[in-house]
């Protein structure tokens, strides 16, 4: 309720050139261009998510080894729980029939904690960015939909989200995986179904100020119907918004995948950094004190958590200016 009040107040007073300015692209860069510019923090947060999707496409290039295989010695043995190079002793390696080049060691059946760690970067961004398109969305259509129409159409949405935030969403997410089997898309339904809530009430509210505009009541003389004023002149003036709370969303998508992970309740098949985390406790990694295996997943865990924030954050000083730090 406070995010729709700020949301009214915000959009208070505006004229109707402030709320259509060029086409929605445009107003959507300049929107970005102003975020980045603005808050250094949001552009350190694009600067993140860039590398790790640089790090995810390049992937095959630059793990040096399968994430699955499990590497063996001269013997055939599996080269289990090895400590990196660096803090490995002089020679070990090679009385053990293997040279150990290993940026972060072996799990316990000799997996390259590395190449997990590069692929792990792939089901993060994977989930994230679909989880986030969703959202916005879902969450924007049903805005505008409950915003322009009211009545019935409003009672019917806003109650719907109502049930949504009812919810809890990790245990909806685990009886989703007793359904269907184990995947990493089950995180990205789980939130399209439950996390539209709080963007659409948002969105929503921007709505029932936009459509007293002149500029939609004169779209509304032109004859134009509904879907055409709420797509073609109400949704580019929300835009923004909506990638406000794309952005929060894929930080949560991915912390939420990690969580689901390390319960036990992902596709064993698909690395990702909650999986190795998981993999690391039952190795009993913690005991054995393998802070190289636990440590890099968690830090890149929190690195894209973080980023989503910045950039949100960045959006919201943009959006509401009150916010804005004096």
């Amino acid at each position: 309720m406070q995010q729709e009040a700020l949301v009214k107040e915000g959009m208070r007073g505006k004229t109707a050139a402030q709320f259509k300015q060029g086409s929605p692209f445009s107003q959507l860069w300049e929107t970005n261009r102003e975020v980045f510019q603005r808050d250094k923090l949001a552009l350190f947060g694009l600067i993140i998510f860039a590398f790790f999707a640089l790090v995810a496409i390049l992937a095959p290039q630059i793990a040096p080894n399968d994430p699955f295989t499990p590497l063996k010695n001269a013997d055939g043995d599996w080269i289990s729980n090895t400590l990196p190079y660096w803090l490995a002793e002089p020679g070990e390696d090679e009385a053990e029939g293997f040279t150990n080049t290993f940026v972060l060691g072996t799990t316990n059946i000799g997996r390259d904690i590395f190449s997990q760690l590069i692929y792990g970067a792939r089901s993060a961004l994977l989930v994230g960015f679909s989880a986030a398109i969703a959202v916005a969305i879902i969450g924007t259509v049903v805005g505008l939909l409950a915003g322009f129409y009211g009545g019935w159409v409003d009672v019917v949405l806003m109650r719907a989200a109502d049930v949504a935030f009812g919810i809890p969403f990790i245990p909806f997410i685990i009886v989703i995986s007793a359904f269907f089997d184990p995947s990493i898309w089950n995180v990205v339904l789980a939130m399209s179904v439950l996390l539209w809530r709080d963007s659409s009430r948002v969105i929503r509210s921007q709505v029932l100020v936009i459509k007293e505009q002149a500029f939609v009541s004169a779209a509304k003389v032109s004859g134009a119907s509904g879907l055409r004023i709420i797509f073609l002149h109400i949704a580019p003036s929300i835009l923004p918004l909506s990638f406000l709370y794309g952005t929060l969303a894929i930080g949560w998508a991915i912390l939420t995948e990690a969580s689901v992970s390390f319960l036990g309740f992902s596709d064993p098949e698909t690395i990702s950094w909650g999986f190795m985390l998981q993999d690391a406790f039952n190795s009993l990694a913690l005991s054995r004190r393998a802070f190289y295996w636990i440590v890099p997943p968690g830090i890149c865990i929190m690195l894209t958590v973080m980023a989503g924030f910045f950039i949100g954050r960045g959006y919201e000083e943009v959006l509401f200016p009150r916010l804005r730090r004096t």
